[in-house]
């Protein structure tokens, strides 16, 4: 069974490198089949990478064509390889539990992706296990303002799953595409992610998609890794906030089937969502320039 490692950089020299290196600590074999897609970083990143690890394949890009079809570039350019594992460049292996999760992939052809215990920095859970979005969403994701108001409600509690020690493999809607096994399966059934996703939500599409096509996806908390949120993204706050959101509004064009009316409330929720991101971080930003803290 040959494992391949995808993993999309923009700007993040030195978190691609940890990510790498967390590679080689952990499952040294699979440098040879990893692939780092460079989306126009223009910051050494391609450079480094090819000098610190010559067995990684490198793809360099003159654009950004931002994560969705740099994943699918990664994905050709594994012909051969039977389980796919997105990694994100800000996200570090913390043991060769994706050895065993391939294995898990391999030997249960009823499912199609898997998703790891990813952790936070400080060691937390990372709630990278969710179930679908809804029109509620909007109000009670994992950023709203009424879930860090009132954490316990019980609709950010549904879709979040956190009422669930993510200690158990358990079949889930749709796993973050941070720390993602794919197995060929789930490809050939769906395809390869939708490119018109820019920036986040590809994740959700893929997983839904996956569901309609009659596999499962699973949580496997046996490979683990460190993510810090939005490392990768810090040199582009606002086009990664812009794109995220535009993500949001794709999804729910492509599978909700609602009336326009509703469509048109939910259009507004998000370009509100945006406004109120974009507020709070600039705002944030400012304080930075005060204190010298980098904005969370």
């Amino acid at each position: 069974m040959t494992i391949g490692i995808v993993i999309v950089t923009f700007r993040c020299r030195d978190l691609a490198l940890a990510a790498l290196r967390s590679i080689e600590a952990h499952v040294p074999g699979l440098l040879a089949t990893t692939v780092v897609v460079d989306n126009a970083s223009f910051d050494g990143t391609v450079e480094a990478i090819r000098a610190a690890f010559p067995a990684v394949t490198v793809i360099e890009h003159r654009r950004n064509l931002g994560f969705a079809a740099a994943v699918n570039r990664g994905l050709e350019a594994l012909p051969a390889a039977e389980v796919f594992c997105l990694l994100n460049p800000d996200a570090e292996l913390l043991d060769d539990g994706i050895l065993a999760a391939a294995a898990y992939l391999e030997a249960h052809p009823g499912v199609g992706v898997l998703g790891g215990r990813i952790l936070n920095p400080d060691g937390s859970i990372q709630p990278s296990a969710r179930s679908f979005p809804s029109h509620r969403n909007a109000l009670f994701n994992r950023h709203s303002l009424l879930t860090k108001l009132f954490p316990r409600n019980p609709w950010s509690r549904q879709y979040l799953l956190s009422d669930w020690g993510h200690d158990d493999i358990r079949s889930v809607d749709w796993v973050s595409g941070a720390f993602m096994l794919i197995h060929r399966r789930a490809l050939d059934a769906v395809g390869p992610f939708d490119p018109a996703y820019f920036f986040s939500i590809e994740d959700v599409d893929f997983c839904r998609r996956v569901h309609d096509a009659g596999l499962d996806v699973r949580y496997f908390p046996g490979a683990s890794v460190r993510h810090r949120v939005g490392g990768s993204s810090r040199r582009a706050v606002y086009r990664a906030m812009a794109g995220h959101h535009r993500g949001m509004w794709r999804y729910y064009r492509k599978h909700f089937r609602g009336n326009p009316l509703l469509h048109a409330v939910t259009a507004a929720g998000i370009a509100a969502r945006f406004g109120l991101h974009a507020v709070s971080y600039a705002l944030r930003a400012g304080r930075t320039r005060l204190t010298g803290r980098e904005p969370s």
